[in-house]
């Protein structure tokens, strides 16, 4: 149901409730007092916009630019040309503007994760078509045999079938493997006789793999192509986090089958505007092309109005993303380099259920396997997406910057995607709040990291949302819920 929900029913939802939205944003501006003000329309501060809208808070929304998403907007091809190459014009064998909705942020959604309770709970989800991703797989260099070619990049084993297969581990490994699949797949919190006598907050991840005496090359594609994890550290970190990331990835290949990955049709932009949609729909209100100036504050040092040229619009609350705070309310903790690749065919070796070369892909880079200290990945999504012209397919590159030379770092994941049409790089700092908010009201969210996924971004958004409201958001969701 998820995956498959008509354009027609989506289209009937969109006009039902157009007219409450459009009547959201004409009755109330900049003069009138609210309980929250947003600022930037990225996808965590659409996620809370939208939840606090349904909670009942009167929230306005702001953003300078003209189009929602902000970092994670999907650009068409001559927005993609003004942000990279102003001045210059796209080549005119790329096809229209309405061929292409580029994402900034690459990321794919994990099918049992946090972001897709989020969408079923608040029902965005009938606001989105999604596609399942193709394949999943990790890079480990395999040299040349007798019979065979040298390979790069091999499928990441996700289920015993797929263990049996995998040329990632020896005849001998393969059956570790398997033991260590059912023994994430029968883990269950609460029953300590599904633990087999490893305490998750007393035992290392380096302590698991040592129990079932898996090899190096195993343990590598676990941790950073299964749970996911952007580099080593938590090898000596409690295990219970990392078995638990384990079953997520595992439970999510089962959703759908092949990948545990999905993906929105037309790109990632769709999703702030599914939730700006919830917000507006719950009396929320938009303003987009609006400078946000600064903010202002009471006596008691509280946050109590936000500035735009000379309107202030009241409020009890801010929540915004970095670049709308003041410098001294984020830290620098690095920089992302992410690099937007226009192709004209598939990337080679990559190949769906049926044997075809695939249409979405994600491709992971261990840190080990290129002697760094961070992950790099490779998202590709294409045409069958809705995302570029026909038979053309675009791939990210990006990973957190080591050295001076951050395109030099990416070269290794670069040669795996064949032939570059266009190539497109940013270098963006990595920010983080110093402080919860609670003291002065001002919540600010983190940068967006260099995975693949959403998980990290969905954890931020309920580990806000709790600090806002003082209590858990209920992701539970019923099955006449589910089936709306």
């Amino acid at each position: 149901i998820f995956l498959k929900s008509g354009w027609f029913r989506r289209a009937k939802l969109r006009a039902e409730e157009d007219s409450a939205a459009k009547a959201s944003q004409c009755v109330a501006g900049m003069d009138e007092e609210y309980d929250v003000i947003v600022c930037g329309t990225g996808l965590k501060e659409c996620i809370l916009s939208g939840l606090l809208s349904v909670n009942g808070k009167k929230v306005l929304h702001l953003d300078r630019n003209p189009f929602y998403g902000g970092d994670c907007a999907s650009l068409n091809i001559t927005n993609l040309w003004q942000k990279f190459r102003p001045g210059t014009e796209p080549p005119k064998e790329l096809g229209a503007n309405r061929d292409w909705n580029v994402d900034l942020i690459p990321k794919f959604i994990m099918a049992s994760g946090d972001l897709v309770k989020i969408l079923l709970k608040t029902k965005v989800s009938r606001y989105l078509e999604w596609k399942s991703c193709e394949g999943s797989y990790v890079y480990q260099f395999q040299e040349a045999g007798l019979f065979s070619q040298a390979k790069y990049i091999h499928k990441v084993p996700a289920t015993a079938g797929d263990g049996l297969k995998s040329p990632l581990m020896g005849i001998l490994e393969k059956p570790r493997f398997i033991n260590f699949a059912q023994f994430i797949m029968g883990w269950e919190d609460d029953k300590p006789s599904t633990h087999q006598e490893i305490d998750p907050r007393r035992h290392t991840m380096a302590q698991v793999y040592q129990k079932f005496g898996l090899q190096e090359g195993t343990v590598d594609f676990i941790g950073h192509a299964v749970a996911l994890k952007s580099n080593d550290s938590y090898m000596n970190q409690a295990c219970g986090p990392t078995i638990q990331a384990c079953k997520l990835y595992l439970n999510s290949v089962m959703q759908y089958g092949g990948s545990p990955f999905i993906y929105p049709m037309y790109g990632l932009g769709g999703l702030p505007e599914g939730f700006s949609r919830l917000a507006a729909i719950h009396r929320g209100t938009y303003m987009l092309n609006k400078p946000v100036d600064g903010f202002v504050y009471g006596e008691d040092g509280k946050v109590c109005g936000v500035k735009s040229g000379d309107e202030v619009a009241k409020c009890k609350m801010v929540i915004c993303d970095p670049s709308y705070a003041e410098p001294t309310r984020t830290q620098v903790v690095g920089q992302v380099i992410r690099a937007i690749c226009i192709l004209g065919k598939p990337i080679p070796e990559t190949m769906n259920q049926d044997g075809k070369p695939a249409l979405s892909c994600q491709i992971i880079l261990p840190q080990k396997q290129l002697k760094r200290k961070n992950d790099i990945y490779v998202m590709m999504v294409s045409w069958a997406h809705q995302i570029a012209a026909k038979d053309k397919y675009v791939a990210i590159v990006s990973t957190v910057v080591e050295t001076s030379n951050a395109e030099k770092e990416i070269e290794p994941a670069l040669n795996l995607l064949g032939p570059i049409l266009q190539k497109f790089v940013q270098i963006s700092e990595m920010r983080v709040p110093v402080a919860d908010g609670t003291k002065d009201g001002v919540f600010v969210s983190a940068s967006y990291d260099p995975c693949s996924h959403f998980e990290d971004a969905s954890i931020e958004v309920l580990r806000m949302w709790k600090t806002i409201t003082g209590e858990d958001l209920d992701l539970t969701v019923l099955p006449n819920e589910e089936e709306d």
